[in-house]
């Protein structure tokens, strides 16, 4: 997607996408992070912003998933919270219920070569629960862009049991370039499972840059699927199968361990 500042327009990009992929065959459809809005200006974001309860895409979305009994991941939408954001994805049924939410755990606070600077702590409150859901071919680890640069949390999802795991991303081209390829590559091989990651693309309203490359990868780390900068869909066929026969060949999960590390040098 290239979400803007309107929501409506955000909800009409993605009931387009949403039906074009479920055209293509997707029975599980994801959506990038901040699906229903980027917008840098804080104080008109939080102007169009509602709680989860009135949130307009999270309706439609529930609507879209029950009319065409898809399992519909929002990877993540910004949802009113007090005088703060969540930054929250929600996985729906194919019954339009709301399956399991999740909150971006990990917050973007960081300061760019290029002069660029994210506070995200200044307006988003971060989650503190690492979440997964069951699908009927998988249990699916729920985690949000950054988080993908803590591998600790995969971890502790695919020994939760989690054969596909998730970080929809609004990524800057900056970083994007650089790293998202490999760390996503990165968390499906050390995992052994499948990484599928919608991602937001192009010039947005806002004036940020973000990289897109939505990527479906599996558990050996080979790209199934991957978008470019544009507006548009990717679709994979997955089969679960694959991820107990990677773990078979590298049982990298049974041979984790927590050795005693050395103490925190002294600055």
């Amino acid at each position: 997607m290239r979400s803007g500042i309107d929501p409506q327009a955000n909800i009409d990009q993605a009931k387009r996408l949403i039906k074009e992929a479920v055209s293509a065959g997707a029975e599980y459809v994801q959506t990038p992070e901040m699906s229903n809005m980027v917008n840098g200006n804080r104080a008109s974001m939080m102007a169009a912003l509602r709680d989860e309860a009135s949130d307009p895409m999270l309706a439609q979305f529930r609507d879209l998933a029950r009319a065409h009994k898809i399992f519909l991941h929002a990877g993540s939408l910004a949802i009113k919270n007090g005088d703060k954001v969540a930054n929250r994805a929600f996985v729906i049924g194919p019954d339009g219920d709301i399956m399991d939410r999740y909150d971006k755990i990990h917050l973007f606070d960081v300061d760019l070569p290029n002069g660029e600077t994210w506070r995200e702590s200044n307006t988003y409150t971060g989650g503190q629960e690492a979440i997964a859901v069951d699908l009927p071919w998988a249990r699916l680890g729920l985690t949000i862009c950054y988080d993908v640069r803590f591998p600790y949390l995969y971890r502790g999802l695919a020994q939760a049991g989690c054969g596909i795991l998730s970080a929809p991303a609004c990524f800057t081209r900056q970083t994007g370039e650089a790293h998202w390829s490999v760390l996503h590559r990165a968390r499906a091989i050390e995992n052994g499972a499948f990484m599928i990651s919608a991602a937001q693309a192009g010039v947005h309203e806002d004036g940020r840059e973000t990289y897109g490359h939505s990527m479906i990868i599996d558990p050996w780390g080979r790209v199934l699927a991957e978008a470019d900068d544009q507006i548009g869909i990717i679709v994979a066929q997955i089969d679960p199968a694959k991820v107990g026969e990677v773990r078979g060949r590298i049982p990298a999960l049974k041979h984790t361990r927590h050795p005693k590390m050395p103490e925190t040098a002294s600055a």
